[in-house]
């Protein structure tokens, strides 16, 4: 198949790595033209995911118009705050019916939209689906077992994205819940700049095990309000990608926010990271859409503070340690 790739970081590459090997036709679009022509030359994003050499089968361009024209399947891998305009700007040249893929996750700081949502709004004409999952590009691109949900309203594009993608080594399963899988993917971002703050003021396993836990409690809060099958978030999509993206030193949000429980301010993790830190970006959204919706939820709240009100990391401990009691159940005891 002829596809572009709109995004040459890491997990863009790792991803064009994937649909060269099995044979398709692959344009691996970047933002700069600097970083189109290095990766032209050196066949590897030597700053973000060095070591694969990508195969001799992806081109490399710069020229949005030349990625896109003439590609029946386009796999959108921006981070989420260039989502909206990139899909505005590609929008003349994506054929009708053509199929675009958004592996990016997080939301549009517009409008509080899923990334799917925003790419639709733009380009009406075309078949969006989301693919999402516990899914580090390093490993990816050393071959390692991996799974990922392609999420579709169209059981029989989630399955031809299926086929597309699938190898002896990346797993990928079907899902036609695709605001959930799209919440799972955007909100354990937070949760994981959450338990680094917590590795990184050595606040120990039990405080992770905790955040982590309550922290999906909040996802599915916020992800069920919107209209998504609690199921989902027990799937990879959700706990999966949650317990990954909290515990790997892989994970950038969980790097930042190490960093973050060591003293240093969120713009001094993000530019020691030197990647996008989505999680950032969707705390401010997610405390957004708690707000408006009524939705409680204590962990994104006092990531919001940390991030954006200058509280302590160690004050934002305290507050949660010390809020009313609660039972651990949304829904209360049970009778039998």
């Amino acid at each position: 198949m002829k596809i572009a790739v709109i995004g040459s970081g890491s997990w863009g590459c790792a991803i064009s790595a994937v649909l060269a090997n099995k044979g398709n036709d692959v344009c691996l679009w970047s933002y700069f033209q600097e970083e189109s022509d290095a990766l032209k030359t050196n066949r590897e994003n030597k700053k973000n995911l060095p070591g694969l050499i990508l195969p001799d089968n992806i081109t490399f361009t710069s020229d949005l118009e030349a990625a896109v024209r003439g590609r029946s399947v386009i796999v959108m891998v921006t981070p989420s705050a260039v989502v909206g305009d990139t899909a505005r700007k590609m929008r003349p040249y994506v054929e009708s019916g053509a199929a675009i893929v958004c592996a990016s996750k997080g939301f549009d700081s517009e409008t509080q939209k899923t990334l799917t949502q925003t790419i639709e709004d733009h380009i009406p004409n075309a078949l969006v689906a989301a693919l999402s999952g516990p899914s580090h590009a390093e490993e990816v691109a050393k071959q390692k077992p991996t799974t990922l949900v392609a999420a579709s309203r169209n059981l029989t594009a989630a399955k031809m994205l299926q086929d597309l993608f699938m190898t002896d080594y990346l797993r990928v399963y079907t899902s036609s819940d695709v605001l959930g899988v799209e919440l799972g993917g955007a909100l354990k971002n937070v949760i994981a700049l959450c338990a680094g703050i917590s590795d990184g003021l050595g606040l120990g396993d039990n405080a992770k095990a905790a955040l982590m836990t309550r922290g999906m409690t909040e996802i599915a809060r916020l992800g069920t309000a919107l209209g998504a099958s609690l199921s989902t978030f027990s799937g990879l999509s959700g706990m999966g990608d949650l317990i990954v993206t909290c515990t790997s030193m892989h994970s950038r949000n969980r790097r930042a926010g190490i960093l973050i429980g060591q003293g240093k301010s969120a713009k001094e993790a993000m530019e020691e990271v030197n990647m996008v830190v989505e999680g950032v970006y969707a705390a401010k959204e997610a405390h957004k859409l708690s707000k408006r919706l009524g939705i409680e939820m204590p962990i994104t709240e006092q990531a919001y503070r940390v991030l954006f009100e200058g509280a302590s990391p160690k004050e934002a401990v305290e507050e949660l340690m010390t809020r009313d009691k609660k039972h651990e159940s949304d829904n209360g005891f049970v009778s039998k």
